[in-house]
C-alpha cells in the first residue's frame, strides 16, 4: 500500500488537534467569537416599534444614553432562559435603556411571548429580515450588546446571560 495513504489522515489528525491544543492554551473560548465591533460605533439602523408602528427607533437617538441591547425570538430556549435578568438589569440599573429586537419573528409569537414572560425592553424593536442583526454581526440567539453614551459597542456576549455574568462583566460598567 501507498505509504502517502496512511500518512496524510495520521497529518491531518495531527494537525487539528495541534490547532485545538494552541486555541486552548492561549485561553480562546470557540463559542465566544470576537466582535469586530467591540469599541467601535454602533451600526446604522432604524426599527420599528412592535406595538406601534408609527414608533420609530434610529441608532441615532441612542446616543447620550447607556443601551442594552439583546437579540430575541419567542422560539429561542435560551433567549427563555435569559428573559427573567432583564428585569434584575432594569431594577439594579434603572437608567439603562434596554432596547430588545425581535429577530426573524413573527410579530404575533413575539408579542405572545412578552405578554406571558413580561417585557423588561424600554422599546421593542422589529428585525424581520435579520439585517440588524447582521450588521451588528449577530452569530446566533441570544445576543446582547452595551453601547456607551458615545454610540460605541463597549460589551458584547453571546449566548445567554446569566447572573454571574450580570455581577462581574455588566455591572461593573455603570
Amino acid at each position: 500500500m501507498n505509504r502517502a495513504v496512511l500518512i496524510t489522515p495520521l497529518m491531518v489528525l495531527t494537525t487539528i488537534c495541534l490547532f485545538f491544543l494552541i486555541f486552548i492554551l492561549l485561553g480562546k473560548n470557540p463559542n465566544d467569537p470576537p466582535s469586530a465591533l467591540l469599541n467601535k460605533s454602533l451600526p446604522i439602523f432604524s426599527s420599528t416599534n412592535l406595538y406601534d408602528n408609527d414608533d420609530t427607533l434610529l441608532s441615532d437617538s441612542l446616543k447620550g444614553n447607556y443601551t442594552l441591547i439583546n437579540f430575541f425570538a419567542s422560539w429561542c430556549t435560551p433567549c427563555r432562559a435569559e428573559h427573567h435578568l432583564f428585569f434584575k438589569i432594569q431594577k439594579e440599573i434603572p437608567e439603562l435603556f434596554i432596547l430588545g429586537f425581535s429577530h426573524k419573528d413573527d410579530l404575533g409569537d413575539s408579542k405572545k411571548y412578552l405578554e406571558e414572560e413580561g417585557n423588561p425592553y424600554s422599546f421593542v424593536g422589529i428585525d424581520r429580515d435579520g439585517k440588524i442583526a447582521f450588521d451588528f454581526g449577530v452569530f446566533g440567539l441570544p445576543e446582547t450588546f452595551i453601547i456607551n453614551k458615545d454610540g460605541e459597542i463597549i460589551f458584547k456576549h453571546t449566548g445567554p446571560l446569566t447572573k454571574k455574568i450580570i455581577d462581574d462583566e455588566i455591572s461593573i460598567l455603570f
